[in-house]
């Protein structure tokens, strides 16, 4: 299961993006927000969902944690696939799309080709309770960033330059000691 990527930009497509890492391309599929911020990079670092099923083998790129959550929350919905999902995630950012599910509002939903009020009012019922703990992670990730920030900064580098070198960290590395000696070296390519 291929859980991150990170690489060289090779090029964009309107829903996707190719991914060169050693020789090799993977074509990640990604929403509208996701290549208007990647469009200007050479580099990106992507969190992903891998799909398979017996006649696909697809990816699905995101830039936070909070979005892969959401898609993988959505896609567990009776009636909304990968397609459907990424596509109520290009419609607007994920707190939007949580504040809508909380107050069962659908019509940020039934924007999506395909999605009526049927299925939105199945989205609204089956994630009701599970959207509120995506905003924690981004506490989370909040709280463990600023500690690597101030101890960077305390260290004499640029805050512009700590906050460019933490989106290559990856995520996965959650221990803050070790987010910082990652941090340490990518400022040490600069």
């Amino acid at each position: 299961m291929i859980a991150t990527l990170s690489g060289k930009i090779l090029f964009l497509r309107p829903q996707s993006v190719i991914i060169g890492i050693q020789g090799v391309g993977y074509k990640v599929f990604v929403t509208t927000y996701t290549l208007g911020k990647i469009a200007s990079l050479q580099e990106v670092f992507l969190h992903i969902h891998t799909h398979v099923r017996e006649d696909i083998f697809a990816l699905y790129g995101f830039l936070e944690e909070e979005e892969l959550a959401l898609f993988e929350l959505l896609i567990g919905v009776s009636g909304i696939g990968p397609k459907a999902a990424l596509s109520i995630l290009s419609l607007t950012d994920v707190t939007t799309i949580q504040t809508a599910i909380l107050n069962e509002d659908s019509s940020i939903l039934t924007r999506v080709p395909g999605i009526g009020k049927k299925i939105a009012s199945r989205v609204i019922l089956e994630l009701k309770n599970k959207v509120a703990d995506i905003g924690s992670m981004a506490k989370e990730k909040t709280l463990r960033d600023g500690d690597v920030i101030e101890a960077l900064v305390s260290m004499g580098y640029s805050l512009s330059d700590v906050r460019d070198v933490l989106k290559v960290v990856p995520e996965d590395i959650i221990d803050i000691g070790q987010r910082i000696k990652r941090a340490l070296k990518e400022l040490g390519k600069k």
